[in-house]
């Protein structure tokens, strides 16, 4: 949980309301095929489906108020991985920074895995 305080009260942000606009601005990038999460039973990287999304992305807090994120994604075949990264990380910062107000330090983006439909 995240708090704001100004002169009127306070603001209380989930961590789920990051990784939601987190998720929603990765998939929105050209390239990405989905968020992915990797399973610890199995090792298998799966795609999520949109209401899953959480489980790809991680928020840290840090005491400057401001935060990092790391998403796993997957991507499409013959896309530039360098390109599709940094459109990411450009549009997950300016998209959690203008919705919730806070800082975003860093955007870490690890591609687990590439389709080929």
């Amino acid at each position: 949980m995240f708090r704001l305080q100004n002169d009127q009260g306070e603001i209380r942000i989930g961590s789920d309301v990051f990784t939601f606009v987190t998720g929603a601005a990765a998939t929105r990038c050209f390239g990405v095929r989905g968020m992915a999460y990797r399973s610890r039973t199995d090792g298998l990287v799966h795609l999520l489906r949109r209401e899953f999304m959480s489980k790809g992305v991680c928020v840290v807090f840090h005491e400057d108020r401001s935060i990092s994120i790391q998403l796993h994604i997957i991507v499409e075949l013959g896309v530039n991985l360098n390109a599709v990264s940094c459109s990411i990380m450009n549009e997950v910062s300016y998209n959690v920074t203008r919705y919730t107000g806070v800082p975003v330090r860093t955007v870490d983006v690890y591609i687990d895995s590439i389709s080929i439909d």
